[in-house]
């Protein structure tokens, strides 16, 4: 591998790595320090598409950077001609997709979420989990068949399975919201 496709491919997964954790903690900043520190991404395998800019990493990925970590049994990673990152997260079987980030200013308390898959689109700052999503940040969690964050305007939409029965247990968004103290986000 050439030296200056390591430095365009750490960018890439930089920026996909940050910008993914930063768009999934609405009520928390993910910790900023991290957009600092080398990425580092283990897989069984990998994959790369120069010329369409498509990087496929298979086989128990853990990308880390800093705090944070995501996990899945597929990451891919593509670049637009403007420059934007879009990554997938992918579990097969009954695991899911996770990623962890500590939360900014804390030394205990962090953002974690999980989905079969986990989209990231720099270009929109959306992140979008597919089903059985859950995101948790401190006692906060909701939970659903699809989560989308929109990282500019600080929004969450939760839905449920798409022709699911109204009422079922199986068919409704869950959110358990902490009550906070003064001082406290």
């Amino acid at each position: 591998m050439k030296h200056t496709h390591r430095i365009s491919l750490t960018r890439c997964l930089a920026t996909l790595g940050v910008a993914a954790l930063a768009a999934f903690s609405a009520p928390a900043i993910a910790e900023k320090a991290d957009r600092e520190q080398p990425v580092n991404i283990e897989a069984d395998r990998l994959t790369v598409d120069d010329r369409n800019k498509v990087h496929v990493f298979e086989g128990n990925v853990i990308l880390s950077q800093g705090s944070l970590t995501i996990r899945g049994d597929k990451l891919v990673v593509t670049q637009d001609a403007a420059g934007f990152q879009n990554g997938v997260a992918t579990a097969t079987g009954n695991r899911l997709a996770t990623f962890r980030q500590r939360r900014e200013g804390t030394t205990d308390q962090y953002v974690e979420g999980e989905a079969e898959r986990i989209e990231y689109d720099s270009r929109s700052e959306k992140a979008r989990l597919f089903n059985r999503a859950r995101v948790t940040s401190g006692g906060d969690q909701v939970s659903g068949h699809y989560i989308e964050y929109d990282a500019i305007t600080e929004n969450y939409l939760v839905t449920n399975a798409p022709g699911s029965q109204p009422g079922a247990p199986s068919s409704r968004v869950r959110a358990v919201i902490q009550p906070k103290s003064d001082g406290q986000q």
